[in-house]
């Protein structure tokens, strides 16, 4: 692209608001940021910048031009991730994602690999997007549900995430305990706030209890997790959790097919490199001592 160095330079002037940032930012002269701006603009045959006493600021042909220039960028910053990661050292960032409910089973494995490489930087990203592997937003994916089908990646079964259905001491205090399965229809309940869950558990606490049933929703597991501890309703909790929380107590036996398979994912082009190999070995090793 013949001019690229300025919509690189438009954009920083936009992100910063100035020239003399813009110029910080690049490591080029003043001058060289505003011959920039004029030759673009020139070229585009539009006004990108409205110019005040305060600095610049974007117009809407501008808007538009750094919408595509920001996506760009954070393609050139995930690649330069990726690249990074091929390195044959077990050192720099190492980008592990997952759910949210797999991160105090993950967390303790993270902590103690960083403290046996120390040239390591861990960047551990929870939540429910799926962050994308063949961009270099991870080099590491836990991933529930179905086995993922993405091209280009390399897939490996975990564990099976097993789930209990549990209500806390206050709960108690003002409902009582199901008397059985059928009783739950009686009970109110915490969960997901995506109806279109396909977890196993939560399609399965669909189909035993009334939509109305489902009184307190939360987009994070963690959300969900303090409002059953608080009594807001029964829930589904990660079995290894309830060691933590003694005061949860299980209201009905454990299903088999509850369990939330885990699925361990890598891209094809870095999941060879010695970080990402001495990190499943030391994954693997460290889940077979774990009661999940």
């Amino acid at each position: 692209m013949d001019n690229w160095d300025e919509i690189r330079t438009a954009f920083q002037v936009a992100r910063k608001g100035t020239v003399s940032g813009a110029a910080e930012q690049l490591g080029v002269h003043h001058a060289t940021v505003i011959r920039h701006i004029d030759a673009l603009e020139q070229r585009l045959g539009v006004k990108l910048f409205q110019r005040h006493a305060r600095g610049y600021t974007a117009t809407e042909a501008g808007q538009d031009l750094l919408q595509v220039a920001q996506a760009t960028d954070d393609q050139f910053t995930q690649l330069a991730g990726r690249i990074k990661g091929q390195g044959e050292g077990v050192s720099g960032d190492l980008v592990i994602t997952s759910l949210g409910m797999a991160s105090r089973m993950l967390t303790p494995i993270l902590v103690d690999f960083q403290a046996e490489y120390p040239g390591i930087r861990v960047r551990y990203r929870t939540g429910d997007r799926l962050f994308r592997l063949e961009y270099g937003e991870a080099h590491v994916a836990i991933r529930a549900g179905r086995m993922p089908d993405e091209p280009d990646n390399v897939v490996q079964p975990f564990l099976e995430q097993q789930m209990g259905l549990v209500a806390s001491e206050a709960y108690i205090a003002r409902h009582g305990l199901p008397k059985d399965e059928e009783d739950l229809k009686n009970h109110v309940f915490v969960t997901h706030d995506d109806d279109n869950s396909r977890a196993p558990f939560s399609r399965w606490l669909r189909d035993m209890v009334a939509e109305d049933r489902f009184v307190y929703r939360a987009t994070e597991n963690r959300n969900m997790q303090d409002a059953i501890l608080a009594g807001a309703g029964i829930g589904f909790v990660p079995v290894q959790d309830l060691k933590n929380h003694p005061g949860l107590t299980e209201v009905v036996p454990r299903h088999e097919d509850w369990a939330a398979p885990l699925w361990i994912v890598t891209h094809v082009d870095l999941h060879r490199t010695t970080k990402v190999q001495t990190f499943l070995r030391f994954l693997k090793d460290r889940i077979k001592t774990l009661d999940c």
